[in-house]
């Protein structure tokens, strides 16, 4: 990305933090008929990559067309934020082959690690989402 497209986009998405712009699509339509929209909730267990940029633009697309006709349009999101593939990238990282080695390195210890997991990709999904200007309340 040229720098002139970075400079642009920090100045519209700083735009729109400063002037709520989000709040305000979404507080000027109570009231209307409610168009609900279930945002697929990422799985937490991986860094977001440019595979996901479609998806991630589809879902914002048809939550901004329904609120310009009118429509009550909440946005929220979800984390899978649980399950086996965290718990696999963790045993992974740590060197762990079974549950037997989860019981030696301490079920507290190993929930802990998933954790740790979880939330700095949960930062993450949160930063690439701003980036590409996705309207939701995570």
């Amino acid at each position: 990305m040229t720098k002139k497209y970075l400079n642009t986009q920090n100045e519209i998405s700083a735009f729109w933090n400063t002037q709520k712009i989000f709040k305000k699509s979404i507080d000027n339509r109570k009231g209307q008929e409610s168009f609900v929209f279930y945002d697929g909730p990422p799985t937490a267990n991986g860094l977001p990559h440019a595979g996901h940029v479609l998806g991630r633009v589809i879902k914002d697309l048809v939550a901004r067309l329904k609120t310009m006709q009118g429509f009550y349009v909440e946005r929220k999101a979800g984390w899978d934020t649980h399950g086996l593939p965290v718990e696999l990238e963790v045993e992974k990282k740590i060197g762990i082959k079974g549950k037997q080695d989860i019981e030696k390195y301490g079920i507290e210890n190993f929930i802990n690690e998933c954790k740790k997991s979880v939330f700095n990709y949960e930062k993450e999904w949160r930063d690439f989402s701003k980036d590409l200007g996705y309207w939701v309340d995570m």
